[in-house]
């Protein structure tokens, strides 16, 4: 390979690193913001009705029409049955 190809490749390798990388911090900050409030974990699943809501929990139905629970655990949400520790 050839010095000038062989720069060519470092330099697309390069570029790809670094796009996954921020594509990677991205992701980080949009579920840290989803799993923080209810409210933006309801907007995060894409719910458009909510049926009922607690201190801890809540029903929505989502764009598709599927019914889901969103519960809270350890001060987070998630949908229920899949926090931390449960996968």
């Amino acid at each position: 390979m050839n010095p000038k190809n062989k720069k060519i490749a470092l330099w697309i390798v390069g570029v790809l690193v670094v796009s996954a990388a921020a594509l990677t911090v991205d992701q980080y900050f949009v579920l840290q913001k989803a799993h923080s409030t209810f409210d933006n974990y309801y907007a995060f699943r894409g719910c458009t009705q909510l049926i009922s809501k607690t201190d801890t929990s809540g029903v929505c139905k989502t764009f598709s029409g599927a019914t889901i629970t969103i519960a809270e655990i350890n001060g987070r949400w998630y949908l229920q049955g899949d926090g931390p520790g449960m996968w």
